[in-house]
């Protein structure tokens, strides 16, 4: 008993001065990480032809400049049913002064397809106040298809809270509300993870988003239920890459400088 005693204790002793040697031998460079080096991505270019202030960053996909919208086809309708791998032809939306207006009877979504992004557009509710609530300016982003960010006409223009611009249809209420007034270029910038499924197609991981409406945060990691329903709740649907749609409502609402990041 007592040799383990003297065993231990003398096991203790060379541990701690390993320990109090490691330390001394320790400096401000024993901290430092040089690898990975992260690439290099030049931001854009300070632009007045934006809402943003600047131009897309060098890595991004530019899915409208202002110029050509061929980056996106029509399609019959806004949901995966409707759009998936059909088409209603080329882009119908009108281009003028720099931005692309939605036109009446037809949605458009992008022909590339995409996973995990980051997400810049701009929007602009018709400065002529028509309508009300839904009827006011209403267009939506759809992520993958099928989950929409709603755009509205946000100023001083009551609906329900769940279905007010900057909210997950249906599903998320926007912390605040940084809406400017009709006529006024707009810009969300958003951050958005794609749902996983297994492979008998439950979720397994929730799709989440982060939102900011011009420069204001509004969503923070919100977990997505769904699909975003009109009516009834949220459905699952297992899928993989999916498109950019815009919708139409009825609503001439205008969209310019649109980019997008892979995550």
């Amino acid at each position: 008993m007592k040799k383990r005693f003297l065993a231990l204790t003398l096991f203790l002793g060379i541990a701690q001065l390993a320990l109090a040697q490691e330390k001394r031998q320790q400096n401000p460079e024993s901290s430092e990480i040089w690898e990975p080096v992260p690439r290099v991505v030049t931001p854009g270019v300070l632009s007045p032809n934006t809402a943003s202030g600047t131009t897309a960053p060098s890595d991004a996909i530019v899915l409208f400049d202002g110029k050509d919208g061929s980056q996106w086809v029509s399609v019959k309708g806004y949901s995966p049913e409707a759009w998936g791998g059909v088409t209603a032809g080329t882009n119908p939306w009108p281009v003028r002064d720099g931005a692309m207006f939605s036109a009446k009877g037809a949605s458009i979504r992008t022909k590339q397809e995409f996973q995990d992004f980051q997400l810049h557009l701009e929007f602009r509710a018709p400065d002529k106040v028509e309508g009300n609530g839904q009827g006011r300016g209403n267009s939506g982003i759809f992520l993958q298809g099928r989950y929409e960010l709603q755009v509205l006409d946000g100023y001083n223009n009551p609906t329900y809270s769940n279905g007010m611009v900057g909210s997950i249809y249906k599903q998320a209420i926007p912390l605040v509300n940084p809406s400017r007034k009709p006529g006024e270029w707009q810009t969300y910038d958003i951050i958005y993870y794609a749902p996983k499924f297994n492979k008998d197609g439950m979720m397994s991981e929730m799709g989440k988003v982060t939102v900011l409406l011009n420069g204001v945060l509004i969503l923070y990691d919100f977990h997505i239920k769904g699909t975003t329903e009109y009516i009834g709740y949220p459905k699952v649907q297992p899928h993989g890459k999916g498109p950019l749609l815009l919708q139409d409502h009825g609503n001439p609402v205008g969209f310019r400088n649109i980019w997008i990041r892979e995550l």
